[in-house]
């Protein structure tokens, strides 16, 4: 291959590295590209380098090696075209002291290149240095001190509420201040559109498709459009190709509730770029910081739903309206959706741990999908005319059974969590006491490790159990928040004629499905209806509002009647 007319003469050639990391910004000026370019460039130039070729790496760590400009220079090295290497100091070849360290004893000399560190004296022509090993061990402590600041600097941001990563899609920095996040209004938009779309019964992969086919801009597509630089794979991809890693993590996204979640992440050392996932119990959860773009209740109602939903499908595709809400009454397990192997048209669900399948369930507590639909919605108009007609009563009812549940959910979480603060305050006093005993002889090492070791795994299982024993408070109190919403939409299905997803999603919680019993001759199918917020609503016998009558020829001429179930007492 023929040399370029500066690669002719390889003594007259160098090659100037010049780099700058975040970190370096507080070391002044004279550390700026350009800077260290008119520096490099006279002190090759006085050497009598003729030929100059400038590799950068701007913005980039010293702790990796695995730098753009860095890895370009090193393939051009190999290929023998240069003689010398410059840089301002050993610590902009990097700060990893064994890397460095195998450069300059061993790829250096290997390939007769001559490495000049003009501040650092160092010039391999003129012989080994002794200096340029302190040096490097220097340069790498310095990147661990540092790093060690950061993480102390990021554990003091994190723990104060403030957000550790950039927003997410739908929400922008407030250009007033930055620590904090404000709604950007066209990207909401597409959020809130996706959580529609899921509770109106659209799965991932339709949703991903029907925003393909509107043409809407994908995250990544939509930050570049803007402007806005944000790390990222497939950009390379067509600006309107959303995948279901997307949806999904929209779906997801505790964020849109307002609240700031830190410490999602780790690094396992200074040295790996690679972030790895955190247990959630060490994550840092702030609620309410932020504007929310979706309603709290929404948010855990789509993260029940996608957590307990079964991809149980008819032969056709069809996935259930009540896939993931149906339990059995008597043993409390799901209750799995099937289709009738001679006519597919009959669908239904039945307990998933009746006995006849090895389970321990004495029934198999058989229920129609047509059945159930006919007397859900029955129900549902039950509730919105009760809503309607009786309004004072209904708010009563739900406002009512919402404070009375959320109080007496709290006040006996809270019973548990003042005993475990309580026992923790114990296990350090009770490790004081052991401590004091063993300075002064009392209590033996051995037996003093044995007993500290007992307290310190007792103290760190009860601080899991505090934390989550004060996220369920937290989840108690919205309870009587959400009851408010649940009043409004219940108002919303006044008219309702057909039963669909989003009405399924937004108003029930679960319901449980009782075994089919004889009755006065009559077979009778009861059901109670959990609804997201309030539970069991138990319409008083004085206000004339019959339950639906639904009927049906479920199997071997077995007509089954329904019956309502009364509300636990």
């Amino acid at each position: 291959m023929k040399q370029s007319n500066s690669r002719k003469n390889r003594a007259e050639t160098a090659f100037l590295y010049l780099r700058l990391s975040r970190d370096d910004d507080l070391e002044g000026e004279s550390y700026s590209i350009q800077n260290q370019k008119i520096f490099l460039t006279k002190a090759a130039k006085d050497l009598g380098y003729k030929n100059l070729e400038y590799f950068v790496d701007d913005g980039v760590s010293g702790i990796t090696m695995d730098r753009p400009g860095f890895k370009a220079m090193m393939a051009e090295l190999e290929k023998g075209y240069a003689q010398a290497v410059f840089v301002k100091d050993l610590s902009r070849l990097g700060r990893n002291y064994v890397e460095v360290g195998k450069l300059m004893d061993t790829f250096f000399p290997e390939h007769d290149i001559r490495l000049v560190a003009v501040s650092d004296a160092i010039d391999t022509f003129e012989g080994e240095s002794e200096m340029a090993p302190i040096k490097n061990v220097f340069n790498e402590w310095y990147a661990r001190d540092i790093s060690k600041k950061r993480r102390i600097s990021n554990k003091i941001k994190g723990n104060s509420g403030i957000p550790m990563g950039p927003p997410p899609y739908g929400y922008k920095k407030d250009p007033d201040d930055p620590k904090r996040w404000v709604i950007d209004e066209e990207a909401a938009a597409v959020v809130r559109r996706i959580y529609d779309m899921h509770l109106g019964g659209l799965g991932i992969e339709q949703i991903a498709g029907q925003l393909e086919r509107d043409e809407v801009l994908t995250p990544n597509a939509y930050w570049i459009s803007k402007g806005i630089n944000r790390p990222g794979k497939s950009k390379a991809l067509p600006p309107t190709h959303w995948s279901r890693g997307t949806v999904a993590k929209i779906l997801t996204q505790q964020a849109y509730c307002g609240d700031v979640i830190n410490f999602r992440t780790y690094s396992k050392s200074y040295k790996l770029k690679k972030r790895l996932d955190n247990d959630p119990e060490n994550w840092v959860i702030f609620r309410d910081v932020h504007e929310p773009i979706i309603d709290r209740g929404i948010w855990e109602k789509v993260q029940s739903k996608r957590k307990n939903i079964r991809k149980r499908k008819a032969a056709d595709g069809e996935v259930s309206l009540f896939s993931g809400l149906l339990v059995c009454a008597d043993c409390g397990c799901n209750m799995h959706f099937h289709f009738n192997q001679a006519n597919h048209d009959i669908k239904y669900f039945n307990c998933s741990n009746y006995k006849g399948n090895r389970g321990t369930c004495p029934s198999t507590h058989y229920v129609r999908a047509d059945f159930l639909e006919e007397v859900v919605l029955g129900e549902i108009k039950r509730l919105t005319k009760y809503a309607t007609a009786y309004e004072e009563q209904f708010a009563e009812a739900v406002m009512g059974f919402s404070q009375k549940n959320s109080a007496s959910d709290r006040e006996a979480l809270q019973k548990s969590l003042y005993a475990m603060q309580a026992r923790d305050r114990e296990l350090d006093t009770l490790f004081e006491r052991i401590y004091e005993d063993n300075i002064a002889g009392k209590l033996s090492d051995e037996r003093f490790a044995r007993m500290s070791k007992k307290y310190d795994e007792e103290q760190k299982e009860l601080a899991q159990k505090i934390k989550a024993t004060r996220d369920a408070i937290d989840k108690s109190s919205a309870k009587e928040v959400t009851a408010d919403m649940f009043i409004s939409t219940v108002r919303k299905y006044t008219r309702a004629k057909k039963l669909t997803q989003r009405m399924v999603n937004e108003l029930i919680d679960r319901i449980e499905v009782h075994q089919a019993e004889k009755v006065n001759g009559v077979w009778e199918q009861r059901l109670t209806i959990h609804y997201n917020c309030v539970g069991v609503i138990d319409i008083p016998e004085t206000l004339p509002l019959p339950a639906p009558e639904v009927t049906m020829n479920t199997r071997k001429g077995v007509y089954v009647s329904y019956a309502a179930a009364p509300a636990a007492s």
